[in-house]
């Protein structure tokens, strides 16, 4: 998680919401690294979660995750946890909670439906106090959003 907060606390620099994801492969070592880049970029699929995933297949060169496990600072929203589910992680590990638009637990849970054909294991609330924190700190300073699109 320590990882996933590092690449957390870059995302405010482009007017992007701090959350930061890794990718550890089967060995643990971290093969794929994300931070939201939607203000950065214009993209609105630039999440964390998606962008280390997107590294992390780059790096084994397939989109099947197997073994694998995603490390990720705020609870992945729908399309997140879609991603999760389609990449095949063995894992999902979170920080924060996210009532508002979580679906891995909180508001829904897509990662552990029956119907679908893969379903993660999940840990949540590591290091929570300290990815909320970085969360709040952000909105609270009212610097979000403001940044031009760079991309």
């Amino acid at each position: 998680m320590r990882h996933a907060l590092e690449e957390a606390g870059l995302a405010p620099r482009t007017g992007d919401v701090p959350v930061g994801a890794v990718v550890l492969g089967p060995d643990g070592v971290v093969i794929g690294r994300g931070r939201n880049e939607r203000e950065a970029t214009g993209d609105p699929t630039a999440h964390a979660e998606v962008l280390a995933i997107r590294d992390a297949a780059k790096a084994v060169g397939t989109w099947r995750l197997t073994g694998c496990t995603l490390v990720v600072t705020l609870e992945p929203c729908t399309m997140c946890a879609g991603a999760i589910v389609l990449s095949r992680l063995d894992r999902v590990v979170y920080g924060a909670r996210d009532e508002k638009g979580g679906a891995v637990g909180s508001l829904w849970d897509v990662v552990r439906d029956r119907r679908l054909n893969h379903r993660p294991e999940v840990i949540q609330g590591v290091l929570a106090d300290e990815c909320s924190a970085l969360l709040t700190r952000f909105f609270r300073s009212g610097d979000f959003g403001a940044r031009p699109h760079v991309g």
